[in-house]
């Protein structure tokens, strides 16, 4: 029975230093901030958006659809982001998926895009790859849904 006793010790004490570096596995795959600023691209907050929103600037919702669906900001268009690559500034395009021409066709005219905030990426992946395929008045709602909520904008 003690030689039992000793094998379950040994077996529980494995298991949990397998949980443990799977833990801090996991917790170093988790995704980081979004960069503070995108070249070529201005960061606008809730209020400058709003303004923006009510002279009709287009605003981009890269959220999935079912998000877009539950709740988006007044007037919104929904033009998700597929996203397979890293959360990283140096991301792969070829792994994601974004429909650049479900995006207005006049590439001078202003765009707002937006998703979640902190480690989401799909508006921040979005307004990369409108920058790069030509449009030359991108903005990005840095702060996205959860700032527009907190400042109690219009949603639908």
């Amino acid at each position: 029975m003690n030689g039992i006793g000793a094998g379950m010790r040994r077996a529980a004490a494995g298991l949990a230093g397998a949980l443990v570096i799977g833990m801090g596995a996991f917790g170093a795959a988790q995704a980081a901030e979004t960069p503070p600023t995108i070249d070529g691209v201005k960061v606008v907050t809730a209020e400058q958006a709003k303004a923006m929103l009510d002279k009709g600037v287009p605003f981009i919702d890269a959220r999935v659809a079912a998000e877009y669906a539950e709740k988006t900001i007044k007037g919104a268009k929904s033009v998700p982001y597929r996203e397979k690559s890293a959360k990283a500034v140096d991301f792969d395009r070829k792994l994601d998926q974004f429909d650049l021409s479900k995006l207005p066709a006049d590439k001078g005219a202003p765009l707002v895009f937006f998703c979640n905030a902190g480690e989401c990426w799909k508006s921040y992946k979005a307004s990369v790859l409108s920058r790069d395929a030509g449009y030359t008045q991108v903005y990005w709602l840095r702060g996205g849904m959860p700032e527009w909520l907190a400042k109690g904008l219009p949603t639908q």
